[in-house]
């Protein structure tokens, strides 16, 4: 006679299955925020542009503003749509292993490179691990349920920014501290990479994705998604025939949500700051050096500034989620007044000749920046679907990286105007400027963004020509 309890356990019926993965999130989770931030130990890494004009490498101002530094935003805009897909479609692991490898590269360059040209294939390594960011902060989001997004998220986030502090501070230490060279700084970054390239091979591939590898929903007891309400058959249909079909769908709910006022404001600050705070954070650091062109590697204080803007943007960013205001009100005001002061620390930074006044203007630009990242991402994801949502966000990433590459080919590049770093941060603050005076006269819409890029960026090089 059976027992009476495994008789009421044959009678239950069965319920949705779970899925395997969800039952250890935490195990996996865990050991991704690990890697995520021994990823970020590279303790060398903001005192790279003073190792290429030193001793060591004997590199010129010009040849690293002007021949190195633009192959990053060149190589960036040629792999970043081929790297977003890969990721999806090869579920995200084969990507941060080739993260991984990239990054190894880059310091295997670092180290026994000579030439322009040597240096020019470490920032298209660079630009690989750049656009290989993306599999690192989706991948995350096929471990957990969809209730649990927001709180893993930020764990995912605050491993990252806790990795780019400890080796911000780590590498100032050994600068300032143990006095040692950037050549063996180097080599611990590099040996620090290694290890997370092996971390890498051990993280657990997904067994689905966001668009290209997907599961019926009823499989884990998920609600139908944006695509799958799209396209109810998807799980019959064949996967070459869905896929651009899906898209074209897409694209047309992406151009009914671009009526909605609030998504086109933030989706253009978006494109235009981003565009402007990766210009900066490219040159700062020959900025710094043209102003402390010191040969006493141990008064360089490159590491402390970035631990110190990496600290004030975790804090801002924290802080700006317990903001609340009436943004549709408000948001054009916020977005200007952010914008001008912005535009103020890169006149700062572009007329002192004070090292420590650069190092704070510095910090506070990343920290304003940072400020209003979280409100965008808020603002533009509430009124879209998650499918939705990683479209707009793919766009204006790529929009900004091709504003920002289009201001190094025409500013920057020695094929072009070649200008000295400090002339091209001149231009960014009176683009910034213009972007505010836009911003608070409500002129600011999509058609604008040809016109914008033309006058605020192109039309002062014209000026200085003619000056000329």
């Amino acid at each position: 006679m059976e027992p009476s309890g495994q008789a009421v356990e044959k009678q239950e019926p069965p319920g949705p299955r779970l899925d395997p993965e969800l039952k250890s999130w935490k195990c996996l989770v865990c050991y991704l925020c690990f890697y995520g931030f021994m990823a970020q130990m590279r303790p060398g890494e903001s005192f790279i542009t003073p190792y290429l004009l030193g001793t060591e490498k004997n590199f010129t101002a010009k040849q690293v503003a002007n021949e190195i530094t633009p192959v990053l935003s060149y190589s960036y805009l040629a792999v970043l749509v081929p790297v977003f897909l890969l990721t999806d479609s090869l579920r995200y692991t084969p990507v941060l292993v080739l993260q991984g490898v990239s990054y190894v590269c880059v310091w295997l360059l670092l180290l026994w490179g000579r030439s322009v040209l040597h240096m020019q294939f470490m920032e298209l390594f660079y630009s690989v691990t750049m656009a290989a960011r993306i599999a690192y902060s989706s991948y995350i989001f096929s471990l957990v349920s969809p209730a649990r997004y927001q709180r893993v998220a930020g764990y995912s986030r605050a491993a990252v920014l806790l990795g780019v502090f400890t080796s911000s501070v780590l590498g100032q230490l050994l600068v300032t501290v143990g006095r040692l060279p950037f050549t063996t700084l180097n080599y611990v970054s590099l040996a620090f990479l290694v290890f997370s390239l092996a971390l890498a091979f051990f993280l657990k591939r997904p067994r689905r994705s966001l668009f290209f590898n997907r599961r019926a929903p009823e499989l884990d007891g998920a609600a139908p998604s944006e695509l799958d309400r799209m396209n109810p058959g998807l799980g019959r249909a064949l996967p070459g025939a869905w896929r651009d079909w899906i898209l074209v769908r897409m694209l047309r709910e992406l151009g009914d949500s671009l009526r909605l006022p609030q998504l086109r404001l933030w989706s253009l600050w978006w494109v235009f700051n981003s565009a402007a705070y990766y210009l900066i954070v490219y040159y700062v650091h020959i900025l710094w050096n043209d102003i402390n062109p010191t040969k006493d590697t141990s008064s360089v204080y490159n590491g402390g500034a970035d631990a110190a803007s990496t600290l004030l943007g975790a804090i801002t960013s924290f802080s700006a989620g317990f903001v609340r205001i009436r943004w549709a009100l408000w948001a054009k005001l916020v977005i200007a007044a952010a914008t001008a002061l912005q535009a103020a620390l890169v006149f700062l930074m572009c007329y002192t000749e004070n090292i420590w006044l650069c190092y704070m203007a510095f910090v506070l630009f990343r920290g304003a920046y940072q400020f209003l990242v979280p409100i965008a991402t808020f603002q533009i994801a509430s009124s879209l679907s998650k499918e939705l949502c990683a479209l707009v966000f793919g766009v204006n990433t790529f929009l900004a990286t091709v504003l920002k590459t289009i201001i190094i080919l025409v500013v920057a590049d020695r094929r072009c105007l070649g200008l000295s770093v400090r002339l091209q941060t001149f231009h960014l603050f009176r683009e910034r400027e213009r972007t505010a005076k836009r911003f608070l006269s409500g002129n600011c819409n999509v058609s604008a963004i040809p016109a914008l890029a033309s006058v605020d960026c192109i039309h002062p090089v014209r000026d200085l020509c003619a000056s000329k």
